[in-house]
C-alpha cells in the first residue's frame, strides 16, 4: 500500500510552492496570486528512510526502492467553493481517493504577499476550508439519499443504509466532519462511509507554513493551531515552504548543513511523511535481498499474512510463515546469513505482529 496525501488550502497559503518542493519538480505553478493551480497536480514521492539506505549499504542489491507517498495538488478552495466559487471544488473529486489530508495554513505575516481575506488568522482559514469540505460531503450523501430512496421501495435491504444517510446528512448539515458522526461505526455507516470516501472522513495534517523565525520556535498562529488540532486528534507539521523549495538539487553535507543554517535538522518532506505515517497509525517493514532492498508500508498492528499481502494478494492468501530479523539485529550482524548463524531470524506464524523495521522473508503456497 502506498499513502496518498491531498493537498487542500486557500489560495495564496504556500500549497504550490510546498507542492513543487516535496515533489522535486517545477509542476506546479507558484504566483503571488489566487488561482495560480488551475489543474490538480499529482506526483510520487520516494519516502526517505535512512534504514533503508543502511540496509542498501550492507546488501548491495541491485536495485533500491523506497516505500512511496502519492501526493494531489488542488487549486484553492475559497468561500462558497462548495457552490461553485472559485475553482478549487471542481478539483475535490481529486482527493475523496486520498489517505489523508495535508490542510496548509499559513502562519506567517508578510505585507508583500496578499491573503486572500485581507488578514492572517489561521483558526478562521481552517474553518472556511473545512466548512467547505463538508458541504461538499453533504452533497455527496444527499444525492446518494435521494437515489436510496427510489432503490429501497424495491429493496428493503437498503432501509439502514437510508437511515444511516439521513442521519448522517443532518450531522453535516450543522458543520460537523463525518469523523465526529457517533453512528458512523455501525454496519450501515461503514458501507455508506466506504462507498462514497467522504473527505471529512479522513485524518488530517495541519501544515503550519512559517516565516523562517518561526521554524525553531512557534509563533503565535502556530501555538493557535496546535491548540486546535490536540482538540481535534489532527497531527501538525510546521514548514517554510520558500526553504523547501530551496532545498531543490541539495544533497549530501550541502543538504545538512543547509538545514543547520536554518536551525533545523530534517526538511519538510520528512516532516510531513513521518507526521503523516504517525497520524494514520502506518509503519514500514523491509525486503532485503541481491535483486532489491524495499520498504513496504502497513498499518500498525498488521500481522505476518496481511504484510505479505502488501506484496502480493497471493502472499496473503496461500501464507505460511515469515523468516523475520530485526532491522539492529541486522545492522549489528551484516547480513542474513549471519543473524542465521547467530539465531537472531525468528519463524513466525499467521498471528505476528510486524514491528516497525522488521526485514522479512515470506514463504508461501498457492
Amino acid at each position: 500500500m502506498g499513502l496518498s496525501i491531498g493537498i487542500v488550502g486557500l489560495p495564496n497559503v504556500g500549497k504550490s510552492t510546498l507542492f513543487n518542493a516535496l515533489t522535486k519538480a517545477q509542476n506546479a505553478e507558484s504566483a503571488n496570486y489566487p488561482f495560480c493551480t488551475i489543474e490538480p497536480n499529482k506526483a510520487v514521492v520516494p519516502v526517505p528512510d535512512p534504514r533503508l539506505d543502511k540496509l542498501s549499504e550492507l546488501v548491495k542489491p541491485q536495485r533500491v526502492l523506497n516505500a512511496t507517498v502519492d501526493f494531489i495538488d488542488i487549486a484553492g478552495l475559497v468561500k462558497g467553493a462548495s457552490k461553485g466559487e472559485g475553482l478549487g471544488n471542481k478539483f475535490l473529486a481529486n482527493i475523496r481517493e486520498a489517505d489523508a489530508i495535508l490542510h496548509v495554513v499559513r502562519c506567517f505575516a508578510n505585507d508583500d504577499v496578499v491573503h486572500v481575506d485581507g488578514s492572517v488568522d489561521p483558526l478562521r482559514d481552517i474553518e472556511v476550508i473545512e466548512a467547505e469540505l463538508i458541504m461538499a460531503d453533504a452533497q455527496s450523501v444527499e444525492n446518494r439519499l435521494e437515489r436510496m430512496k427510489k432503490q429501497v421501495k424495491g429493496d428493503k435491504k437498503l432501509q439502514p443504509k437510508v437511515d444511516c444517510c439521513a442521519a448522517l446528512l443532518e450531522h453535516l448539515g450543522g458543520l460537523n466532519p463525518v469523523s465526529t458522526f457517533e453512528g458512523r461505526d455501525s454496519d450501515a455507516c461503514r458501507e455508506v462511509r466506504k462507498e462514497l470516501h467522504l473527505i471529512t472522513d479522513k485524518k488530517v495534517v495541519y501544515c503550519c507554513n512559517v516565516d523562517e523565525d518561526a521554524l525553531v520556535e512557534d509563533n503565535e498562529f502556530v501555538a493557535k493551531v496546535r491548540e486546535r488540532a490536540a482538540t481535534t486528534g489532527a497531527g501538525v507539521a510546521k514548514i517554510n515552504a520558500k526553504m523547501e523549495e530551496e532545498l531543490i538539487g541539495l544533497e549530501g553535507e550541502e543538504y545538512q548543513e543547509f538545514l543547520e543554517s536554518y536551525g533545523v535538522s530534517e526538511s519538510g518532506l520528512d516532516l510531513i511523511i513521518r507526521t503523516g505515517y504517525a497520524t494514520l497509525g502506518l509503519i514500514s517493514y523491509f525486503t532485503a535481498g541481491e535483486k532489491e532492498v524495499r520498504a513496504w508500508t502497513i498499518h500498525e498492528g498488521d500481522t505476518a499474512p496481511q504484510a505479505a499481502g502488501v506484496i502480493h494478494t497471493d502472499f496473503e492468501r496461500g501464507f505460511i510463515r515469515a523468516e523475520v530479523i530485526g532491522y539492529d539485529d541486522y545492522v549489528a550482524n551484516g547480513s542474513e546469513s549471519a543473524c542465521r548463524s547467530k539465531g537472531v531470524l525468528r519463524v513466525e506464524g499467521k498471528d505476528y505482529v510486524v514491528n516497525d523495521g522488521d526485514v522479512m522473508h515470506f514463504l508461501f503456497n498457492v
